[in-house]
């Protein structure tokens, strides 16, 4: 293994890359994508303004990489809770909500990176397809859930449940009470619950 003081060209470059992310990732979702400008991100990820521009040409195209790192750690939060609440896909509808408690309770939690997003781009921008893509994504995966559970209409369930889920988060950091995240998933139980033909 070598030691860190050899690393090769191409692993001093990634790191880079990474740090400049790591960088705009705190000050992107601190303070929003147009506050946090280029300058600022240069001097305090400790990088060369060519070696920034090297990586990231425009601003946009940091934002967009800034966005592909929140989808996967926001994924990844929402399907291990559904993992988490078993097998049954209906069991998973609702466990899915769990991930709300952990990210509203997180230090410096501001909302949805997305809508935060969405809120500060224009309609039809590159970085406007890319919130709207994630939403997409996120009420696929709940419609797929639902119609392996048996709702009577999937499209539906995951319409609605979407928009708990976009309240619960939106609610977070406008009155940061933790029992949002629990009566979002009450809701969810409810509307899957009604949507299957059971009782909650």
């Amino acid at each position: 293994m070598m030691p860190p003081a050899t690393a090769t060209p191409a692993a001093r470059t990634g790191q880079a890359r990474d740090k400049i992310l790591a960088t705009a990732f705190r000050l992107f979702y601190a303070h929003g994508l147009r506050a946090a400008g280029i300058d600022t991100i240069i001097a305090e990820s400790g990088v060369a303004k060519a070696t920034f521009y090297k990586y990231f040409p425009a601003k946009d195209e940091l934002i967009l990489a800034y966005l592909e790192k929140v989808d996967g750690l926001w994924t990844g939060q929402l399907h291990a809770a559904a993992e988490a609440a078993g097998p049954d896909p209906a069991a998973q509808l609702v466990g899915l909500f769990d991930a709300l408690a952990g990210a509203c309770r997180g230090d410096g939690y501001r909302g949805c990176a997305f809508i935060n997003a969405a809120a500060e781009s224009a309609s039809g921008t590159r970085v406007h397809l890319r919130t709207v893509a994630h939403k997409e994504h996120i009420r696929a995966w709940i419609r797929d859930l639902a119609a392996q559970a048996g709702a009577r209409d999937p499209d539906q369930l995951a319409r609605s449940l979407t928009l708990v889920l976009d309240g619960g988060l939106a609610s977070g950091v406008l009155d940061a009470d933790p029992a949002a995240a629990i009566a979002a998933r009450d809701t969810a139980a409810q509307l899957v619950a009604a949507s299957l033909g059971r009782n909650p």
